[in-house]
């Protein structure tokens, strides 16, 4: 069978970068291309919390403490009921974390006498 076009020629394996200044040209080409025309990644900073549940800013202290001490006593029960479910090393865990949760409604509890002491 006759081919319309010749088989391309054979070339040697050569780099691109001929000179000594080229490969860092090549770098910044790509790093200029790179700014321009990909889009940035949406992150959020490691400081910065998400956005998605906000809280109101006009919350009052005594307010916010109420609702922590209420969400970490709730917590508290749950880490309980689970941990008698549990056996072993995990049931050990599972009563750390409550220790934990019950440690931290206690500093909670005492926030609030506090902002309570000062009205």
């Amino acid at each position: 069978m006759f081919k319309a076009t010749p088989n391309p020629p054979d070339t040697d394996d050569v780099s691109p970068y001929t000179g000594p200044y080229s490969k860092k040209l090549n770098d910044a080409a790509n790093r200029a291309l790179d700014h321009y025309l990909t889009p940035p990644e949406e992150k959020v900073p490691a400081g910065r919390p998400s956005t998605l549940f906000i809280i109101a800013p006009n919350v009052d202290t005594e307010t916010l403490l109420a609702h922590t001490c209420e969400t970490l006593a709730s917590v508290n029960v749950m880490a309980s009921d689970l941990a008698f479910d549990l056996e072993g090393p995990t049931r050990s865990t599972a009563l750390a974390i409550q220790q934990m949760v019950s440690l931290a409604e206690l500093a909670v509890n005492r926030m609030l006498d506090n902002v309570d002491a000062r009205a």
